[in-house]
């Protein structure tokens, strides 16, 4: 017989979502609403609703992701001409100009992050519903991962925003922002609040109740 894992549960110890102090709380009491001592946020054992929250944020950012990348994200105005980029079309510019390096951070940061970060946060929403045992520190590492480096996909929302306000050369010149950089910076913000409304401590919940 497998010893049982010490955890906080085991100790009668909540963490605190807010200041992540470490509560002593009493389990008799669990259905009542328990208090952080030290910042008064309520104390829950997990994020409450944790999983339909984050499922309704991927999927709310799914449907944002396809206009994104095929709606323009900068529409450049010159000599009375107009010209519409999207993601893609921009990577595609600088690859053909020879600008490797910008092409290459523009298609990491701005579609390869994205839907990385989709991916990932679908497959442990499914392991975790499943109640799946597997690799619980790979999982973990990944939710790390995603957590981490969602916000970097906000470079290219921030090029088109300083190309905005510094190119307005009015006839000659003007930048202008498309529609699909609205949807791209929404696809970007919701995925950041779903990584946060995902609770991680669920991928150990059906280990701990294997070994138990």
């Amino acid at each position: 017989m497998k010893p049982i894992p010490f955890t906080a549960r085991n100790a009668s110890q909540i963490s605190c979502h807010s200041c992540h102090l470490l509560c002593r709380i009493n389990f008799s009491k669990i259905g009542k609403s328990l208090v952080c001592p030290r910042c008064g946020s309520t104390l829950h054992q997990r994020k409450p609703n944790s999983l339909k929250r984050t499922w309704a944020l991927v999927l709310a950012a799914i449907i944002f992701y396809i206009p994104a990348n095929l709606l323009p994200v900068t529409v450049v105005i010159s000599f009375g001409k107009a010209q519409a980029d999207t993601i893609m079309s921009g990577v595609i510019y600088f690859i053909a100009s020879g600008m490797w390096p910008i092409a290459l951070v523009i298609f990491v940061a701005s579609i390869l992050v994205p839907m990385l970060k989709l991916i990932i946060l679908t497959f442990l929403l499914i392991t975790v519903q499943r109640k799946s045992a597997w690799r619980p520190k790979d999982r973990t590492r990944l939710y790390r991962l995603t957590e981490a480096v969602g916000r970097w996909s906000m470079v290219d929302i921030y090029v088109v925003t300083i190309l905005v306000a510094l190119v307005n050369l009015g006839n000659l010149a003007t930048i202008k922002a498309g529609p699909g950089a609205g949807f791209f910076a929404a696809v970007v913000v919701i995925t950041m609040f779903a990584a946060m409304s995902f609770d991680p401590r669920l991928i150990w919940d059906a280990k701990e109740t294997l070994d138990e």
